[in-house]
């Protein structure tokens, strides 16, 4: 990611997370209209994996100028949901569903720069994720 990647996704995650819960709801909600096979993956209660999630791209986001550095605590988190059943193919609709919901929490604010930032962003960490132990 370039440096100007990092400051869109940095600026805009700003925005994100005043509206935290929305922005959790809308990807939960997309990701299990777009891929409902991974729907048994999680919690019939999505309360705690909400917070968790906002709370694992506040880390990330706020650590994206130093990706070396947290490389490990990724690694470690890919190798949790595999633990959990997670497949390299589950990695996609998750992405999709991430850009969406920034999408639609953001509005016209989420330009064209914006949305590609947060995809190599995410792209960057889902391959760290996908990295972990085999």
């Amino acid at each position: 990611m370039t440096p100007d990647q990092i400051t869109l996704v940095q600026g805009s995650f700003k925005s994100v997370a005043l509206i935290a819960a929305k922005t959790a709801d809308l990807f939960y909600d997309r990701l299990f209209e777009i891929a409902p096979e991974v729907r048994p993956l999680f919690p019939s209660d999505l309360s705690g994996q909400k917070v968790k999630l906002i709370s694992m791209l506040a880390t990330a986001v706020n650590n994206l100028h130093q990706l070396d550095a947290i490389r490990p605590a990724v690694r470690d988190l890919g190798d949790r949901h595999r633990d959990y059943g997670v497949t390299a193919a589950h990695y996609a609709p998750v992405g999709a569903a991430l850009l969406w919901a920034l999408e639609q929490g953001l509005g016209q604010s989420f330009t064209i720069e914006t949305k590609t930032a947060w995809s190599d962003a995410y792209s960057a960490l889902a391959g760290v994720m996908l990295d972990g132990r085999s």
